[in-house]
């Protein structure tokens, strides 16, 4: 069953699927009594809504005892981890969270990229994208409202122990994608992996996240944000009150509306720098797809397709018991071969090199 206020991506999809099985019902993902009707007698939530609503979304599925799969974890969860992860363990359910491309599967390549080490020092993710539209100057292929949020609030990154702040969109550099995705400045983020990899890679040292930002999404950005237009505090506008951020990012292109209409490509690179036997390396993984490729064969972006397909993974895992235990999980404590064999299974073709330093 797919489940949407706005069901038109919803019924497209369904038509592509031509499965009787799929069903659509319009819904709203903050009304409790109408997501408790959805999930009767259902065996697992998905939610890929914006992040900032998937704690309500597990806090149903806490109560009606289904098991559950999301894109991303809110950074205000993270410390609350291990009350979460008892309250999913009383209920019998397992809960994965922040499992799309990045973070997930970038995640589970920082993981599997570790296990060829002898010592880890630094996890460095790289997000890239060289997407071009012919309509539009700005736009994301990813939710506008929580990409836009990611590039005006601060940045950021692990180093030796602690989290340290950037100011927005303050550090940046060129970084060299394998082909199709090539050269682009990335500017660091505030990313998930940036706090769960350290709990897990014991030893790291330093690690951060930095994903492509077009000039104009970037000039964009840091417009609203010196403008207060980033905020998601509700202001009174006629009688009413709006988060200027909700109606900065209702205005801009919706992602879903731009599938097969944009050339280029996307893809995630993870290295991770240690020690090998006393010489200094850098495992490097890779994933990538260029939309028209996703287009044809999926109906979908490139951005799209990893994210899903890296809950879908999940989501395999969760029902063939590959995944027995409960609690909240991360990617970081899933099986990454198996992880990495299903992406592969779904015609992702992920590579990985290792070289000295």
């Amino acid at each position: 069953m797919l489940a949407d206020t706005r069901t038109g991506p919803a019924k497209s999809f369904a038509n592509q699927a031509a499965d009787d099985k799929v069903t659509v019902t319009k819904a709203d993902a903050t009304d409790a009594s109408e997501v408790k009707k959805l999930l009767k007698d259902c065996d697992l939530l998905v939610s890929s809504v914006s992040s900032e609503l998937n704690p309500v979304l597990l806090e149903r599925a806490l109560a009606e005892r289904v098991n559950y799969v999301d894109f991303t974890i809110p950074l205000e969860t993270i410390p609350k981890f291990e009350q979460f992860s008892q309250a999913c363990n009383d209920a019998g359910i397992t809960a994965v969270t922040a499992l799309g491309e990045d973070p997930g599967i970038s995640d589970i390549f920082a993981m599997l990229g570790a296990s060829g080490l002898d010592e880890v020092h630094e996890v460095h993710i790289r997000d890239g994208d060289n997407a071009v539209s012919p309509k539009h100057e700005v736009f994301t292929l990813w939710s506008p409202r929580d990409m836009l949020e990611e590039l005006t609030t601060d940045a950021a990154v692990y180093d030796h122990g602690t989290i340290k702040w950037l100011p927005p969109l303050s550090k940046s550099e060129m970084y060299k994608f394998p082909d199709p995705v090539g050269s682009h400045r990335v500017y660091n983020t505030t990313h998930e992996e940036t706090f769960l990899i350290p709990m897990f890679i014991k030893g790291v040292r330093y690690v951060d996240f930095a994903i492509v930002v077009p000039d104009q999404l970037a000039a964009f950005a840091n417009t609203i944000r010196k403008t207060g237009l980033h905020s998601l505090k509700p202001i009174p506008v006629e009688g009413t009150h709006v988060r200027p951020l909700d109606v900065v990012a209702s205005l801009m292109p919706n992602p879903v509306d731009m599938v097969g209409q944009i050339n280029g490509s996307a893809g995630i690179s993870v290295e991770v720098m240690g020690m090998k036997d006393g010489e200094l390396r850098k495992v490097r993984t890779w994933v990538g797809l260029t939309h028209q490729d996703a287009h044809a064969l999926y109906g979908s972006t490139a951005t799209g397709y990893l994210v899903g397909t890296g809950a879908a993974v999940g989501v395999e895992m969760v029902l063939a018991r590959e995944i027995r235990k409960n609690g909240l999980l991360v990617p970081e404590m899933l099986k990454v071969d198996r992880f990495v064999d299903r992406l592969r299974q779904k015609g992702l073709r992920v590579v990985q090199e290792s070289v000295a330093l």
